[in-house]
C-alpha cells in the first residue's frame, strides 16, 4: 500500500555561516580582560627560580611546582613594603593579580606581597639582617667597648611617655642620685619609629661629656619590636663613639639592635642598673676596706697599750714619772706667772688707750669743722656785699655811656623829625644844588626808608 504526502514544495540548502577570525591584539585584549578580571587578586603557593634583580629596581622571577611555572615581577614600589630579599630555590606564597604583557602574548603575576612559605616575613627579614651584619663583624664581641666605671652623665633614647624612662630614673635616682639623664624623646613604634631612633643616637653623639647611650623600650610582639631590628638603626649604633646599652623588650625578646650594642640589658630597669653598678661594686669595696681597716688597726691599738701597760707597769719608769711631775709643776707655775704678766701689760696699755681717747674727745674736730664753717661764711657775705657793689657802680658807667652814645648817633636826629638823603648816587645830599629836577632820591626816617623825586627847588 503506498502512501502518498502532500508536497509543500523542495527545502533550501543551509548556507554556512561566515567566519570571524579575531587580529592577535583582539584576542590579546579579549585574553586580558578574561584574567586579570577573573584574577586580579590571588594568593599562589611555589618555588622561586631563575631570580633577577633589575638595575630600574624591579624584581623578576619565575613561580614554579612539578608540573608547571609561572612569571612573576615585584615592582619597585611594592619591593619598599617586603622586609626580606628571596632567593632563588626559597619556597614562597605571594599576592597579587595576573597580567598580559601584550608585546610578546605573555601573561604573569604581579606580585603585591610576598612572603616565605613556613615562616614569617618578618622572622626571616630578621635572620636574613642577621646572618648579614654577623659576616660584617657587627657582633664580634671584639669591637664591643666596655662601660664607663663611673658615668656622670648618660642619654636615653625611648619614648617620653611610657614607663621605661620612668623605671630608668627610678634606679638611678634611688642609687645614683648625682648621675645626669638626657632623653631624647622618640617614638619606639610604627613606620617612623626607626629614623627618629636613629636620630636621637646621632644626636647624642654630637653632645661633649656623654658616657652611656640607652636604647630601650617595654616589650611586645616582633612586629611591635620591629623598628629595633632595622639595619639603619643597628649602623647607627655600631657607629657610635659612645658605649650603647640595648633594652628593649623583656627578657626573652632579642633583637638586632641587642647583638650590636655593646651591653644588651634584659630590662631597661636592669640598663639602669648596669650603668650604676660600677658605683655600687666600689662602695661595697670601699664599706669592706674600711671595715678590714678598722678592725685592724683596733687589734693593733689593743696589742700597743697592753705592750705600754706592761713597760709603764715596770720599776725602772718610776723615777722618770717622779721627774716628769716635777716638770710638769714647774711649766703649771711658769704658765701662771706668764698669764699674770700679761694680764699687767694689757692693763696698761688699756690705761694708755683711755687717756688717747680723753684727749681726742678734748679737742672735738667737729667743734673746729663748725668754726671753720662760720669764718667761710662771714668771707663768703663781705665777698657778695663787694661784687654787688662793683655790679651797681659798672651799671651806672654804663649807662651814662650810653645816654652820650645815644646823643651822638644820627638815630637820635632821626627820632626828632629830622631825615637823611641821598641821590641816585648813593651820595648823602646836604644842598638843594645837589640834586636836580626829576633826579630819584632816597629818605631815611626814623620809622625805615622812603624813595622821592624832586619837583621843586628852593634854594636860599
Amino acid at each position: 500500500m503506498e502512501q502518498k504526502g502532500l508536497d509543500f514544495g523542495a527545502a533550501e540548502p543551509a548556507r554556512p555561516a561566515p567566519r570571524r577570525a579575531f587580529t592577535v591584539s583582539e584576542l590579546t585584549d579579549r585574553v586580558q580582560g578574561v584574567l586579570e578580571t577573573d584574577f586580579f587578586d590571588v594568593w599562589v603557593e611555589g618555588e622561586v627560580s631563575n631570580l633577577r634583580f633589575a638595575p630600574s629596581g624591579h624584581w623578576y622571577f619565575s613561580l614554579k611546582d612539578d608540573h608547571a611555572q609561572l612569571k612573576a615581577v615585584v615592582w619597585k614600589t611594592a619591593t619598599r613594603l617586603i622586609r626580606f630579599r628571596p632567593r632563588d630555590g626559597m619556597k614562597v606564597v605571594v599576592r597579587g593579580g595576573l597580567r598580559v604583557y601584550p608585546p610578546r602574548g605573555e601573561y604573569q603575576l604581579s606580585v603585591e606581597v610576598l612572603e616565605p612559605l613556613g615562616k614569617g616575613t618578618l622572622q626571616q627579614a630578621f635572620e636574613e639582617l642577621k646572618e648579614k651584619l654577623e659576616k660584617e663583624g657587627l657582633f664580634d664581641g671584639a669591637r664591643k667597648r666596655p662601660l664607663p666605671m663611673l658615668p656622670r652623665c648618660i642619654g636615653v633614647v625611648t619614648s617620653p611617655s611610657g614607663a621605661v624612662i620612668q623605671d630608668i630614673l627610678r634606679v638611678v635616682s634611688r642609687r645614683y642620685a648625682n648621675l645626669e639623664v638626657l632623653v631624647y624623646p622618640a617614638r619606639v613604634q610604627g613606620e617612623d619609629a626607626a629614623a627618629e631612633i636613629v636620630q636621637g643616637i646621632r644626636a647624642l653623639n654630637r653632645l661633649k661629656g656623654l658616657d652611656v647611650i640607652i636604647v630601650a623600650r617595654g616589650g611586645g610582639s616582633l612586629e611591635d619590636l620591629w623598628p629595633f631590628n632595622e639595619e639603619r638603626v643597628a649602623r647607627a649604633l655600631a657607629a657610635s663613639r659612645v658605649p650603647t646599652i640595648s633594652a628593649v623588650g623583656h627578657e626573652t625578646d632579642y633583637t638586632i639592635a641587642d647583638f650590636v650594642a655593646d651591653l644588651r640589658a634584659p630590662t631597661p630597669s636592669a640598663a639602669a642598673e648596669h650603668v650604676i653598678q660600677a658605683k655600687d661594686e666600689i662602695c661595697a669595696r670601699i664599706d669592706a676596706l674600711a671595715r678590714r681597716q678598722h678592725a685592724a688597726l683596733s687589734l693593733t691599738l689593743a696589742r700597743v697599750r697592753s705592750r705600754v701597760g706592761r713597760l709603764a707597769s715596770h720599776r725602772v719608769f718610776e723615777a722618770e714619772r717622779g721627774r716628769v711631775r716635777n716638770h710638769a709643776q714647774r711649766v703649771d707655775e711658769l704658765q701662771r706667772r706668764a698669764e699674770t704678766s700679761l694680764r699687767r701689760r694689757l692693763e696698761r696699755a688699756r690705761d694708755r688707750v683711755r687717756g688717747q681717747r680723753d684727749r681726742v674727745e678734748a679737742f672735738r674736730w667737729d667743734r673746729q669743722i663748725a668754726l671753720r664753717r662760720e669764718q667761710v661764711a662771714r668771707h663768703v657775705q663781705r665777698l657778695r656785699a663787694r661784687a654787688g657793689l662793683a655790679v651797681d657802680g659798672g651799671r651806672g658807667r654804663l649807662s651814662g655811656l650810653a645816654g652820650k652814645l645815644d646823643s651822638l648817633s644820627p638815630l637820635a636826629v632821626l627820632s626828632r623829625g629830622y631825615a637823611l638823603v641821598w641821590n641816585e648816587q648813593g651820595r648823602l645830599v646836604r644842598e638843594p644844588a645837589e640834586v636836580r629836577m626829576g633826579e630819584a632820591l632816597r629818605l631815611r626816617v626814623r620809622g625805615g626808608g622812603l624813595g622821592a623825586v624832586v619837583t621843586s627847588k628852593d634854594e636860599a
